[in-house]
Formats: structure tokens, sequence, C-alpha cells
């Protein structure tokens, strides 16, 4: 639940960072805002990833490394993304309609 947290924060920093980037530019250098807070989740994962993979697990832990990137990196990721393209679909989907 902590890294489903963690990732939906990263997120909305990565999305609204794009919205203050294009606010502060005065023009739209970055169209999708979605997408550029999913290549910050994408980023963070991979880096968390990485330190899963290189540390060793902690004492009385006999989980293994699969277990950890599912479970805290992978399945986080998953939801996000999912969630994305269903407000996406939603949104394409409304404006269809009209």
């Amino acid at each position: 639940m902590g890294a489903l947290i963690f990732y939906i924060a990263i997120y909305f920093l990565g999305y609204y960072a794009a919205y203050l980037l294009n606010l502060l530019s005065g023009r739209t250098l970055i169209r999708n805002r979605r997408i550029a807070g999913l290549g910050a989740v994408f980023m963070v994962s991979m880096l968390h990833g990485y330190k899963i993979i290189s540390s060793s697990p902690p004492d009385g832990h006999d989980e293994g490394m699969t277990y950890a990137l599912g479970l805290y990196v992978i399945l986080p990721v998953a939801i996000i993304v999912s969630a994305v393209m269903f407000l996406t679909w939603q949104e394409r989907d409304d404006h269809d309609r009209s």
C-alpha cells in the first residue's frame, strides 16, 4: 500500500511539474501531462527496481527478489498505468459523444 501511495505522489509530481513548466514558459512545451507523469513514474520505478536488485534482502525475510519487485514496483506501476489509460479512454469517449 505504501509503494502505491509513493508512486501516485510521483505521478502527480510529474504531472504538475509539466503543468508548471508550461505555465512558466507561456506556451505549451509538454502537450500531454499524463504521459509526463507516467514518465516520472517509470524513471523512479527503474531506480527503485535497481535498488531492490542490487541490495541484499533484510534479515528474517525469506521472500526473493522477484517477490519484492512484483509487490513494490511492478504492481503499483501497473495499477497507475491502467488508471491513466482508463481515464484517457473515458475522456476520449466523452469527446466522441459530444
